[in-house]
């Protein structure tokens, strides 16, 4: 726990704050107290460092389990890391894996605590914003949450002597209420519904592009075939027809 507020306020916070200068819109949206999930897009690897930055509240994430595991010294100093940065280790490898992860989040939640969740599930592989997962939907409902979406935006600027840097603006919208679902947690047509909803916050807070697939199916596509995520997306997007009828809506249901 100390270690936590000694990397943000001491060994990491002030630097990243005086170099990249991170904005913050809406941060009265995230309560003061109690539990909530923040639900943002993901579009670099230090998403998890300017989100937390910007509150005052302990923000804990759910990591792969691969930062936790590594050997020897580089291992040790990696996990205590992480660990200390306030990061869970969960196992993403199966299907019971993933029910694992989102037990884990609902007892986070339970706990009073501020979970961050990135419901696509992977790194955006071309910057536009892909298909939520539901396990977000599911730690709402079974916990009574709110959800807060959050947006993160890279800007590059100009620096002297022809530096670029960017200017990371984050977005917190206002809180989702999904107390109408109450009892209702497991249905996947309700937690389809939540999700999208979820999703279509996120997507007007960021301004991003949706696409109807998922992140994770596009960069294994990608691995494969060595094809640009463009190429794979327009192979595995719906019609644009149908895909206008499964963009994600303000109002779920």
């Amino acid at each position: 726990m100390l270690f936590y507020w000694f990397l943000k306020f001491v060994a990491i916070g002030p630097v990243v704050k005086l170099v990249f200068r991170p904005r913050a819109e809406g941060r009265e949206h995230v309560p003061a107290g109690g539990a909530a999930i923040l639900a943002s897009n993901h579009i670099s690897a230090a998403d998890w460092i300017f989100m937390p930055l910007s509150l005052r509240r302990r923000v804990t994430f759910l990591a792969k389990r691969e930062y936790f595991t590594g050997t020897g010294l580089k291992g040790a100093l990696q996990r205590a890391f992480f660990t200390g940065a306030g990061q869970v280790p969960i196992d993403r490898s199966s299907a019971s894996a993933a029910e694992d992860a989102i037990r884990t989040g609902i007892e986070m939640l339970r706990q009073g605590r501020v979970l961050g969740i990135y419901p696509e599930g992977t790194r955006s592989p071309d910057g536009r914003l892909f298909r939520g997962k539901v396990g977000v939907a599911r730690m709402a409902l079974e916990t009574g949450v709110p959800v807060i979406p959050v947006a993160m935006t890279y800007t590059p600027r100009r620096m002297p002597f022809g530096r670029r840097l960017v200017r990371v603006h984050v977005r917190f919208g206002e809180p989702l209420d999904f107390s109408r679902y109450e009892g209702l947690a497991g249905d996947r047509f309700v937690e389809r519904s939540v999700t999208d909803e979820i999703m279509y916050e996120i997507m007007t807070l960021s301004g991003q592009e949706y696409v109807d697939v998922y992140g994770a199916t596009v960069k294994k596509s990608m691995e494969a075939t060595g094809a640009s995520a463009s190429d794979v997306v327009g192979r595995l997007q719906p019609p644009a027809g149908e895909a206008g009828d499964r963009a994600p809506r303000s109002l779920a249901g």
